[in-house]
Formats: C-alpha cells, structure tokens, sequence
C-alpha cells in the first residue's frame, strides 16, 4: 500500500471485498481539519472537546432539574463548568508533558503553552499532546479549588489519523497513512471513543441512584475508566518515544493501575465517612 494515499484493492473485488477496503482505508480519506484560514486551521479534535462539553452541560442541568438531591442552581453549575474545563485543558496539556514527552519539552518549554513549533523557525502547530489521565487531575483539582470558594476527543484523534493501534489481522483493522509500514492496524481510537465513552456512559448513567455512598460516582468512573483503558491498551500502539514502560506495560497502562487503586481507595474513605456520619 502507497503512503502517497492510493488504496489497496481492485474494482472487480466482491461486495463483501470492496467493504472490507473501503473501512480498511477510512483514514485516508478522513481530513483532520474543519476549516483552514490561511496558516490558521481549526481542527476536529478541537471541536470534539466542544461537542463533549456542551453534552456534559447538557446533562447535567437535566440531572439539575429533575432529581431534587442536589443542591446547585444553574449560575453554579456554569460556574463549576467552566472552573472543569480549565482545569482539563490545563491538566490534559501538562500531564502529556510530565507523562509522555518531558525530555523534548524540558528543551523546548515555549512549546507547552504555545500552538508554534520552534525548533525550526515558527510553525503553527494548534497544541498538540493531550493525556487523559492529567485531563482527569485537571478536572478534580478544578473542580475542588471551585468548591473551596463554593471520554469524544478519541473520535478526534481518529480523525487526525493519530494513536492509531497495533499491527493485526483482525477484520476491523484498518491502514492508517501515519502509521509506519503497510499493515492493518487496529482502529484503537475507536475502541476506546465506544468503550470509555458510550459503554462506561451507559454503565455510570443506569447506576447515578444506586451507587452508594454519596460520592461513589467518581470512584466508579475511575475504576471503570481504568479497566477498560487498560486492557484497550494492548491493542494500541505505545508512543514512539516510550515504547513499553515497565515489562510489557505501557505509560498508559501504568497510569490506568493508579487509576483503579484510586477509585478503590476513595470508595472505601467514602464508605468508611458514611458509616463515621451515621453513627453520629
């Protein structure tokens, strides 16, 4: 298969043939960018970042409405919205930092919070590298700093044509025009978008009234998110620059085991104070 973008297979394939091809070679014709103003483009994983928060908000003012529990008024809730996303994009930003790529950031620090790339004269790059798990970080210290004085972004990594998966046979896979070499490789992005996203959704949402004690939510997040990321991993590809961390673990995987003992030791001091409260 050629990387100048040409797509393997002939017209006179099967049905079942030219299927198979045209979801194998989806990435080749999917455009990263939304829309391109001379040097400055806006891009679709950008957009997704907006598409999720605005269905959060969403969300949550219909929780606000309906279940009586909860003692937040609609100016809060922006207010708490906005103090959250702050905090990830924050978070997000400098967890790739710590995480995956402190080596060429510690020599290029202008790049952290600048959408240029510097190395060879001024390009603009929009802010590339974001993890989740300092989005996460991000989120609960903004969210707390907030209280003191009171998964869509995979969907855009799919259409950057990044993160893409490992080498497989698998039917689903697909040839991703970054990606090094010629083979399939699994669309992990995807995986993950359905999994930590629809599948942990639709989990966390059934039990939002039955997850006890106050507070469990999170827990339950943490330590569903950390499961399913974990074992999504072993299909992803690990950064270039990383490889595998710790045995056959990688940097992904690692944050994802102290994201479930996490959750698990919140549980835990959330039950342990319920128990404390009740006995009072």
């Amino acid at each position: 298969m050629s990387k100048s973008g040409s797509c393997p297979g002939g017209g006179t394939e099967m049905v079942t043939n030219a299927s198979a091809t045209w979801w194998q070679t989806l990435p080749f014709r999917m455009n990263p960018v939304l829309v391109s103003i001379g040097n400055f483009s806006i891009q679709w994983y950008g957009l997704m970042y907006l598409v999720a928060f605005s269905i959060t908000y969403f969300l949550a003012s219909q929780r606000l409405k309906k279940e009586e529990r909860f003692e937040l008024n609609s100016e809060t809730l922006q207010s708490l919205m906005m103090a959250m996303i702050f905090g990830l994009l924050i978070g997000a930003r400098f967890g790739y930092v710590l995480f995956y790529n402190l080596r060429y950031y510690m020599a290029h620090p202008l790049e952290i919070i600048l959408p240029f790339q510097i190395n060879n004269g001024w390009h603009f790059t929009g802010i590339a590298g974001m993890s989740f798990h300092g989005g996460l970080l991000g989120v609960i210290a903004g969210a707390l700093i907030y209280l003191r004085r009171y998964t869509f972004g995979r969907l855009g990594n799919f259409i950057n044509g990044e993160l893409y998966g490992r080498v497989t046979e698998f039917p689903l896979g697909m040839y991703f025009p970054s990606a090094p070499g010629e083979a399939l490789r699994h669309p992990s992005q995807l995986y993950e978008g359905f999994f930590e996203g629809v599948v942990l959704w639709v989990i966390l949402w059934s039990l939002r009234k039955k997850l006890k004690p106050q507070g469990a939510m999170l827990a339950a997040y943490l330590i569903g998110y950390g499961v399913l990321r974990f074992f999504i991993e072993y299909t992803r590809q690990p950064d270039a620059h990383l490889g595998f961390v710790l045995f056959s673990f990688s940097m992904g995987q690692l944050l994802c085991m102290a994201m479930i003992l996490s959750g698990a030791l919140l549980w835990i001091i959330l039950g342990k104070r319920e128990k404390k409260q009740q006995a009072q």
